[in-house]
């Protein structure tokens, strides 16, 4: 406005050693990992009060992450791999650990408790949260993240996104502006009486709505590009959950909803409704014009970048969804710029669990480990050993039969032991992919994985599977099952496969026995 005064910018005089931004549940529990270790951080968060997020997402209120309270297990690290929602904080913070079981008795919660569980936990770990305060710039100052937030500055050696992925990711084709999207479509499925709806996707959000859908709309079909993937087979839990797939059932029914394989070329609005031109995937390319009342865009969401100022953007991968990360989760092009939450499922992107809380509250524990060491002079924290089969056999066992981290992050972290000489030096948790970039001499490394083309067996088939009293050290088992990989100097020279079990109980002979006779070997 002409004659209007230059905004006065306040600059924070300190410091810090770490800014993160976003006051989610990897930035919270991140700013009590920085907080514990005596480390000078501050959380940025735009909204004004933690979990943002979780205010509008997702769309329905229901989550579709596990709440199982009732396991049988009295040991807590056990009871951590049904709790699906529940965030870390150091052992020794203070009281128990603040759990999400005890805040609803629904195995699928709804998102309100779950804000209110992450407020208390910002409470209890006095976390420190600057709240309304929305970062709209990122720059460099020599070695210093500048962040702008308002009329105010704030500085620090090294930055951290924990922002999540807020930006939806739209397909090309004409016409994309003229529909609705996930993000603020009308959920009423009255609104929808007797409609002809598309939604577009084929990810839990594009079911989600369907599913909103099927008592109210005529026909609804949802359309993608891929055929459908289920959750239950690829053992991947962003594909599609059973929680919703009802549709799939009317459509294998012939209830006038339907699922459809192949892209959408143009969308047309005009008084009749959406025209949209179709091309199908599985009938010879036949493109079929087809008239909707309604089209929902329901596409999936990737990482703002715009925030940064050119010299210091990250740089994008994944169709440009999602920041290109090192096994340490920093930027591949930005020194000091790290990454938190929900946007490092870049590292194991549709394999693992680094895109939920389940997954990535222990890629944030690990990240603090890396930052410790990197920036801190501070060894990954570990446990020496004697360099003998039974030693190692013990430590292993015990480890697999507890654990909730190799449980959740199947094959992405791992346990190593690092063999020097006659001692074995026991590292918790690593980022298998840190191991193999950086490789010791010699080291072992312990993951909880399932076996080859496991996503390519139904569970509802006569398959064979492994049997379970005795050895299978080929990996011939397709369940989830301890493996052992035997490295020196990074490359492969001997995997060993404990024998799948029920329980995911592998404490019996069939598993010790072949287990220490596999370290005889190699040591």
């Amino acid at each position: 406005m002409v004659g209007a005064e230059p905004q006065e910018v306040v600059v924070a005089e300190e410091v810090l050693d770490y800014l993160v931004v976003g006051a989610g549940p990897a930035g919270l529990q991140l700013g009590q990992h920085l907080g514990h270790a005596g480390h000078r951080y501050l959380v940025l968060e735009a909204g004004s009060a933690p979990g943002h997020f979780f205010e509008t997402f997702p769309r329905h209120r229901t989550l579709i992450s596990i709440n199982k309270k009732h396991t049988g297990y009295t040991d807590p690290e056990l009871r951590m791999r049904m709790d699906w929602n529940s965030i870390l904080a150091e052992p020794d913070a203070g009281d128990d650990a603040l759990l999400f079981t005890g805040y609803s008795d629904k195995l699928f919660p709804d998102a309100p408790d779950f804000l209110r569980y992450i407020a208390d936990y910002a409470a209890k770990h006095e976390v420190n949260v600057r709240y309304d305060t929305r970062v709209t710039r990122i720059r460099r100052e020599q070695e210093l993240f500048v962040l702008t937030a308002g009329d105010e500055e704030f500085k620090a050696h090294r930055l951290i996104m924990a922002t999540g992925v807020t930006k939806p990711y739209l397909p090309q084709f004409p016409g994309v502006e003229l529909i609705d999207q996930y993000v603020d479509v009308d959920i009423d499925p009255k609104s929808f009486t007797g409609q002809r709806v598309l939604v577009l996707g084929k990810g839990n959000s594009a079911f989600e709505t369907a599913d909103n859908l099927i008592e109210t709309a005529a026909v609804v079909h949802v359309g993608g590009p891929r055929p459908v993937k289920l959750a239950w087979r690829t053992h991947f839990v962003g594909h599609l959950r059973a929680y919703n797939a009802g549709i799939l059932d009317m459509y294998q029914l012939k209830l006038q909803h339907a699922i459809l394989d192949g892209d959408v070329r143009e969308v047309r609005k005009d008084a009749d409704g959406y025209h949209v031109k179709f091309s199908f995937a599985r009938a010879d390319e036949v493109i079929k014009e087809i008239r909707y009342d309604r089209v929902i865009g329901c596409t999936g969401f990737r990482f703002d970048a715009s925030l940064f100022d050119e010299d210091c953007r990250p740089e994008l991968t994944i169709n440009d969804r999602f920041p290109a990360q090192t096994p340490d989760w920093e930027s591949v092009n930005v020194p000091g710029l790290y990454f938190a939450g929900t946007i490092t499922q870049v590292r194991d992107f549709k394999k693992a669990t680094s895109a939920f809380i389940h997954g990535f509250r222990y890629g944030v524990r690990a990240l603090t480990k890396v930052l410790n060491e990197r920036h801190h002079d501070t060894p990954w924290p570990g446990t020496e050993l004697p360099a003998k089969p039974d030693a190692l056999t013990d430590a292993v066992i015990t480890r697999i039969n507890r654990t909730s981290a190799l449980y959740q992050q199947f094959g992405f972290l791992g346990d190593v032991l690092v063999v020097d000489g006659d001692t074995a030096r026991y590292l918790e948790e690593v980022p298998v992919d840190r191991v193999l970039h950086d490789p010791p001499d010699d080291a072992y490394v312990v993951t909880l994985d399932y076996g080859p083309d496991h996503d390519k067996i139904d569970p509802f088939d006569f398959v064979a599977r492994a049997a379970q009293d005795k050895a299978n050290d080929q990996g011939e088992g397709h369940y989830l099952h301890p493996i052992v990989r035997h490295y020196r100097r990074g490359e492969l020279v001997a995997t060993h496969h404990v024998t799948e079990n029920l329980e995911n109980e592998w404490d019996k002979e069939v598993h010790v026995e072949p287990l220490t006779a596999f370290f005889a070997r190699e040591l």
